[in-house]
């Protein structure tokens, strides 16, 4: 019965541990409110027409923009470490009379090393019927590291670049008034997807140029990031995979001590006399 009662101990421990750690995680996979709906403000109305003037948005922050067919149009968020983003985009078309043909456009994420990354599922290319009215396009990224070997492409913490342009078309069509719409979303996938190691700061514009010294009390800071997650980024801090680790220490524990006491025995035998 006392076997019993210490495995029984042990179980409810381990159950309790991992309860703790599974409410962690449901906490942090929790999705934050939109930032216009937090600050009550509108996303942006314009897009960048490079990497340089790339427009800075936020997760779950819709974004617009007014251009003509032919543009490039570039939007850049900040991605942190085991989180998935979804990058989504709607075109609306000129009117079906004033076009020649279909058109074939494409959605493209870039890393902050200017890397373009691969779409795990999502349409990132498709044409439009020249009587179309929009097209939609999607990308889900990988989940994103918090280090990877350098001949490795792994998705890592940054700015990650949303390019959206019209790839194929009539030659006559081009310049015509489009509508782009552009929101993305992240998802955390918690400390199943930790690593170890992790970078010494995020891919981020400005993150290794050089600062001039203000005076001789001190260096400038490093120029901001172009955007920057709203808690600030982890880069690999604590995350839920330590109490999944502390919790299989525990129950390690716990089934060594029961089952010490079970084979342990009770004792000195009976048949032998007490001065043997």
């Amino acid at each position: 019965m006392r076997t019993v009662r210490i495995l029984t101990t042990a179980v409810l421990a381990g159950a309790g541990l991992l309860g703790l750690a599974g409410g962690a995680h449901a906490d942090s996979a929790t999705p934050s409110p939109s930032a216009s709906e937090s600050t009550g403000a509108a996303g942006p109305t314009e897009a960048g027409t490079s990497f340089r003037t790339a427009t800075a948005v936020k997760p779950d922050q819709p974004a617009t923009a007014d251009a003509s067919t032919g543009d490039y149009l570039y939007w850049v968020l900040p991605v942190d470490v085991a989180q998935r983003a979804t990058v989504k985009a709607k075109v609306t078309l000129p009117p079906a009379a004033s076009r020649h043909g279909a058109a074939t456009w494409r959605l493209d994420v870039y890393d902050g090393l200017r890397r373009r990354q691969a779409c795990t599922y999502g349409t990132q290319s498709r044409t439009a019927a020249a009587d179309a009215g929009t097209v939609e396009l999607s990308c889900t990224l990988r989940t994103v590291r918090s280090w990877a070997e350098p001949w490795a492409n792994d998705s890592l913490p940054g700015s990650y670049y949303v390019r959206l342009t019209v790839v194929d078309l009539p030659q006559e069509d081009l310049g015509q008034p489009v509508h782009a719409e552009v929101e993305a979303s992240v998802a955390d996938q918690g400390g199943a997807q930790a690593v170890d190691g992790s970078l010494a700061a995020p891919l981020v514009p400005g993150a290794g140029s050089a600062t001039a010294k203000a005076d001789d009390a001190g260096s400038s800071p490093r120029p901001a990031a172009m955007a920057e997650p709203d808690g600030g980024w982890s880069s690999g801090r604590w995350n839920d995979r330590w109490l999944w680790t502390a919790a299989g220490g525990a129950l390690a524990a716990l089934a060594g001590i029961a089952g010490y006491r079970a084979t342990r025995g009770s004792g000195r035998p009976a048949r032998i006399p007490p001065g043997a």
